[in-house]
């Protein structure tokens, strides 16, 4: 499948299209809040108001996509979370009105499926309406999903997408289990800081899929895998597998973007992938731009995007390798909490 147009809403100046400058936005603490665009003429105001920020983001950044693109078959959305903020506003609701009267607006912006409904009702599209809900595997979920519909020809074109917002309710119990930091921390010191713990991110990030290549110049999704609560042996024994079912080998790939996110305990696993390579393959990361948070893949696709089509990416984002030949065959690994491993391959085509 290939991605025709994307729009990703980021931590990052990256809406509506593309890094709109070379340099990485520096961000400080552990919470990288997505940098909100204008949303007049993309959501209604009356509407607006009732929004959460996840249903803000996941909505413009649709919408903005269905209106330069021709009506798609079918919309398929990805996120852990969907609008928790609201889903915890109703339930505090429920305790305070002692379960009498309640207004539904925070439970209908709440359920992960709101931002797939109401893009649907706004483009009148009465297609394929699937939100995937598998904490850090739900956007690989909806592109397999995608990918699946694609083959048995069910579709032409599909709007795909993940998101996410940074719930407080959420991120107060990462932070006490030590998934996030204590210590003051920068995005320019995030990777390699060697201490516990990361930062945490949100976004939205939209792609218009198609079945057949429509452009000159294209980026096309050649695979996406998964494995799940593995050992980590079995992740780097993946690898070779992945890319023969890919019709590819090690040697092909000449770009990886790995998921590095400053945790101690968690980035050894992308060093030892990184090593599974030629030692000039260029390594990339993504984690310090967006912060770590369940579909954080999606974001990595369309930084991959933007890379292979030969678009500037900041600096910052590059780790190791020489970089100095643009990549063909990117390939994208991740992990959740080192218990959710995501693979995704992109490679670079002209027609």
């Amino acid at each position: 499948m290939y991605i025709r147009d994307s729009i990703c809403i980021s931590p990052q100046n990256t809406f509506p299209s593309a890094f709109n400058d070379a340099k990485l936005r520096v961000h400080t603490g552990t919470k990288y809040f997505a940098l909100e665009p204008s949303y007049e003429g993309l959501i209604g105001a009356g509407v607006l108001r009732r929004m959460g920020r996840a249903a803000r983001m996941g909505v413009a950044a649709g919408t903005l996509l269905l209106k330069n693109n021709s009506k798609t078959d079918g919309i398929i959305i990805g996120t852990a979370n969907g609008g928790l903020e609201d889903c915890i506003k109703f339930l505090a609701q429920i305790v305070d009105y002692d379960e009498g009267t309640l207004t539904p607006t925070n439970f209908v912006q709440s359920t992960p499926n709101s931002v797939a409904g109401q893009l649907a009702l706004a483009d009148q599209n009465t297609g394929y309406n699937v939100t995937h809900v598998h904490a850090g595997l739900s956007f690989e979920n909806a592109l397999a999903d995608a990918a699946l519909l694609f083959d048995q020809e069910e579709a032409e074109t599909l709007l795909v997408g993940g998101l996410e917002e940074i719930s407080d309710y959420n991120h107060q119990i990462d932070r006490r289990s030590g998934f996030f930091k204590t210590e003051a921390t920068t995005s320019l010191t995030l990777i390699g800081s060697g201490t516990p713990g990361t930062v945490c991110g949100e976004g939205a990030v939209m792609f218009l899929l198609e079945k057949t290549p429509s452009l000159s110049q294209q980026v096309r999704i050649l695979a996406v895998d998964q494995l799940s609560f593995v050992m980590e042996s079995d992740v780097l024994a993946h690898f070779p597998r992945f890319l023969l079912n890919a019709g590819l080998n090690i040697d092909r790939i000449d770009g990886l973007m790995l998921g590095y996110n400053g945790d101690a305990a968690s980035d050894g696993l992308y060093s030892e992938v990184a090593s599974l390579f030629h030692p000039e393959t260029p390594v990339f990361s993504f984690k310090n731009a967006c912060g770590e948070y369940p579909t954080a893949s999606a974001f990595a696709v369309w930084l991959g995007q933007q890379l292979l089509l030969g678009k500037n990416i900041p600096q910052g984002l590059v780790r190791c390798g020489n970089t100095e030949k643009r990549p063909r065959t990117l390939l994208i690994y991740n992990h959740f909490m080192q218990n959710q491993h995501a693979f995704i391959l992109l490679q670079q085509i002209d027609r």
